[in-house]
């Protein structure tokens, strides 16, 4: 029996941010990536969301921030919305996916039940 990549949260982290400002100018063409039409008719694709965070990945004394995707998908379309997210941010940005920590992007399964519902009917 085949295993199905089932959907989950994962984050997809932008790396090297030095300021917060930063951070956040990376934001609208990400959401662009995503959503090419945000008056598109429900449901997105990816349900996705973001957040800032502290980059564990910045040099000693180095308080940079780490841009944070989250997006609810399965582990392969994951790794290819990071591969995505890389060509608009830039080879010199490491962008990294993992399974989001428990309780973390929770409104994104919320959304995409209710948004996978209004598909199905």
């Amino acid at each position: 029996m085949v295993a199905v990549d089932e959907p989950g949260v994962y984050e997809i982290r932008i790396h090297g941010c030095l300021s917060v400002r930063e951070a956040l100018a990376l934001q609208e063409p990400v959401e662009r990536l995503l959503c090419p039409d945000p008056d598109h008719r429900p449901p997105c694709d990816v349900p996705w969301s973001f957040t800032l965070g502290d980059d564990e990945q910045a040099d000693d004394g180095i308080e940079a921030k780490v841009l944070v995707l989250g997006v609810y998908t399965p582990g392969g379309r994951a790794a290819q919305v990071a591969d995505q997210v890389r060509g608009v941010v830039g080879e010199t940005r490491p962008v990294t996916v993992r399974a989001a920590a428990a309780g973390q992007f929770e409104e994104l399964a919320e959304q995409y039940r209710i948004e996978r519902a209004v598909r199905q009917s």
